[in-house]
């Protein structure tokens, strides 16, 4: 099985972390910037096992891409995880009505996000 994780977020440092502590464990890391990239990339024939976004990015919010890839039979069964510094009960809420499969509040534990991981893989 495919073991291909997208990230998204404006910050690449959070991305460079994440390469190190995902990529030990077999998985393939494909960072992006914004959101329209990675539709891009995924209008090429690229399926990831698991995303994991941003919520507040430019040029497409996290809710703008759930609401994407929930509406297109192609990538609405891709599990989404939240990585946010959003940490208000609305905007958790209004991720899990986009259909959010999960939602970790930045700052966060690399552990922690592994452990979720491995239930959506």
């Amino acid at each position: 099985m495919d073991k291909t994780i997208v990230y998204i977020d404006d910050k690449p440092s959070i991305g460079k972390i994440l390469k190190i502590y995902l990529e030990e464990d077999g998985n393939r890391m494909v960072y992006f910037e914004n959101a329209p990239s990675a539709i891009e990339w995924l209008d090429e024939g690229n399926c990831p096992a698991l995303i994991i976004t941003d919520m507040r990015m430019p040029l497409m919010s996290g809710n703008e891409f759930l609401a994407f890839l929930k509406s297109n039979p192609l990538y609405k069964s891709i599990p989404v995880i939240i990585l946010s510094s959003a940490e208000g009960t609305d905007e958790r809420i209004r991720a899990f009505e986009a259909g959010a499969d999960d939602y970790i509040v930045k700052p966060f534990s690399p552990l922690e996000l592994k452990a979720r991981i491995k239930k959506y893989l």
